[in-house]
């Protein structure tokens, strides 16, 4: 199976899993064995909100197809300009997704640690961190002169 990614600003989450001639969208199932070879599907979005253009088996029983890729307002690269997805194995599809940061505070003495996480698909978490110190203690005689 050859998927193509159209990227599009939205909100909405893709969950895709492959088994064999069945493509599983966000848990509808959509059935293509019956699609015979050099044959087509039109009007695939018909058959699903996700799917875009037409739905083909080439000679030599590959099926193509594009799917709808959602994105934040900001996407990394490979998600604006995502690769076509060649011999998709079956199991769940590989889907390229938005980075996010997940951020910690641990109070600690002194002030408070900041950990910043980022995940980015394929790639290593990058971790970084900041100590930010506690606000200076007012000044006793300063508060009595006041």
């Amino acid at each position: 199976m050859r998927i193509m990614l159209s990227p599009q600003r939205s909100d909405a989450q893709l969950v895709v899993g492959k088994s064999g001639d069945v493509l599983t969208i966000n848990g509808d199932v959509l059935d293509l064995s019956a699609l015979a070879a050099g044959d087509s599907i039109t009007g695939a979005s018909d058959l699903h909100p996700f799917l875009l253009r037409d739905i083909d088996r080439s000679i030599d029983g590959e099926i193509e197809l594009t799917l709808r890729l959602p994105h934040g307002p900001t996407p990394e690269p490979y998600m604006a300009f995502p690769d076509t997805l060649e011999a998709v194995p079956d199991g769940p599809v590989d889907l390229p997704w938005d980075s996010y940061r997940v951020v910690e505070s641990e109070k600690v003495e002194g002030g408070t640690n900041v950990i910043t996480t980022t995940y980015r698909w394929h790639q290593e978490p990058e971790v970084s961190s900041e100590f930010i110190p506690d606000p200076p203690e007012p000044d006793p005689a300063e508060q009595e002169e006041a």
